[in-house]
């Protein structure tokens, strides 16, 4: 095994776990990467002004803390420190007033008043058993689960819908704490797992907590990288592989890009029959995102917002429902929700002193062309009046620009294509990793379990590779 060689396609957190995967089984491994600086979406630039660092992907990170995979790797040595704000997440209302989630999941008895109960019922199985949980919520669906017992119990709800999930709630705080953990989903809040993915980020926002990395998520990318790099890895930057032709002396190739990449990749290589259902793939709606410099931190009119490092900006349930039922007819929304994070609150690194960053996205059809410039502004202005005197520069991406600088981001599309039931169970095909090639396998975001920074899509192909061989 040590003699063989593997190739993996892409540095995103996906391709460096599939590297890491392989090189720990022996085998000489290089990644190649288009850009000049690995890590795909995770990673960290000076978008608007010297000396403040913005987040190009993801910024905060529950499933990268709570990830199975890296957790078991060292990365505490290679340079990532974590920083916990002292709450998990702040959600404004129109009253002035905001919900804001400790960590500590009985907390919510205080956060969440009379539906204080009913979410600590609804989680604490998941939350106390995480560990367990997820291996299995963060890997193949077409499995039997390690512990089917949590899972069957997950599995009752995970089918249900936001909307109905909700319903279990008495007050409009926690309906709407629920809508914005589900509205990650991209799907709207009446669909079939939309609750699954509320129930997640609910669970995680308590397990693990939603941390974001000291200098920016580009410290996670090099913290694998380094790890990699100890244990024989390579790392080619500025290296677009354009024809999988080029890579006849690798044994393996493990392909960190979507299907449509895959397929301008792949020449005749493929059978007819898996090329037609790469073909199929549905990319999902995309994102609108801008980052910030600040003169001063956000005025939030709930003060409280200041001690969480995310907000999910978007009013009440019914609001929040409305926001994505327009997206999925393929319009935009008027009072879109948003997502946005505050680093500099708790890193001190991300601007010069005394200034600030900020980080912000609204979900929009899938490359849409659509400005949302002034909608989103607008809803952070709905929660903290003054918000705009605050700019100093702001960096707008819209999803062209999000797929130029990440091939991955189809259409801005920022988890791999659509998670609806169908693609829940072909993603991309039944044969998930595997692909019509004996040696090639796919381990991006298009795979089971999907989008997010978790790695665990690279990990279970590169294992199944090994298997194989």
């Amino acid at each position: 095994m040590a003699l063989r060689k593997a190739c993996v396609i892409g540095s995103g957190p996906n391709g460096l776990a599939a590297a890491i995967v392989l090189a720990q089984a022996g085998l000489q491994v290089d990644v190649f990467e288009a850009e000049p600086t690995a890590g795909g979406a995770v990673r960290t630039m000076e978008l608007t002004l010297p000396g403040f660092f913005h987040d190009f992907g993801s910024a905060v990170h529950p499933l990268a803390v709570g990830s199975p995979f890296y957790s078991s790797l060292p990365l505490l040595d290679h340079g990532l420190e974590w920083i916990h704000s002292p709450a998990t997440i702040a959600h404004p209302l129109d009253d002035g007033s905001a919900l804001v989630l400790e960590q500590e999941i009985a907390d919510a008895r205080n956060s969440l008043g009379k539906d204080g109960q009913a979410w600590i019922s609804l989680l604490r199985p998941f939350v106390a058993n995480w560990h367990e949980f997820s291996k299995d919520v963060l890997g193949p669906i077409l499995r039997l689960p390690k512990h089917p017992l949590l899972m069957a119990r997950f599995g009752i709800l995970a089918v249900l819908s936001a909307k109905a999930i909700a319903a279990r709630f008495r007050t409009v705080r926690a309906r709407a704490l629920f809508a914005g953990f589900a509205a990650h989903s991209f799907l709207g809040l009446d669909e079939p797992l939309s609750g699954a993915f509320g129930m997640t980020m609910a669970i995680t926002a308590h397990a693990v907590g939603w941390p974001i990395p000291r200098a920016g998520s580009q410290s996670l990318t090099n913290a694998l990288c380094s790890y990699l790099s100890t244990l024989g890895g390579n790392i080619k930057t500025s290296c677009r592989i354009n024809s999988l032709d080029s890579l006849s002396e690798y044994q393996f190739i493990l392909c960190d890009i979507t299907p449509r990449q895959l397929l301008e990749v792949a020449g005749n290589t493929f059978s007819e029959r898996y090329k037609r259902r790469l073909r199929h793939f549905r990319y999902g709606p995309g994102v609108f995102k801008v980052d910030y410099a600040l003169s001063a931190p956000i005025p939030w009119r709930a003060s409280e917002c200041l001690r969480a490092a995310t907000v999910h900006l978007g009013g009440s349930f019914e609001d929040i429902s409305a926001s994505e039922a327009a997206t999925k007819r393929g319009q935009v929304a008027d009072r879109p929700f948003v997502l946005l994070a505050q680093p500099s609150l708790f890193d001190s690194s991300r601007a010069p002193a005394g200034k600030h960053t900020a980080w912000a996205y609204c979900h929009v059809p899938n490359a849409s062309t659509v400005d949302m410039l002034s909608r989103l502004e607008d809803q952070i202005e709905r929660f903290a009046p003054g918000f705009r005197d605050c700019i100093l520069a702001r960096r707008i991406l819209a999803p062209a620009d999000l797929e130029r600088m990440d091939g991955n981001l189809v259409g801005g599309d920022i988890v791999g294509g659509a998670f609806d039931l169908r693609q829940s169970l072909l993603r991309p095909t039944l044969s998930g990793y595997a692909t019509s090639a004996s040696h090639i396998y796919l381990c991006s975001a298009s795979t089971p379990p999907g989008g997010g920074v978790h790695g665990m899509c690279g990990y279970h192909a590169a294992n199944m590779a090994l298997r194989r061989s």
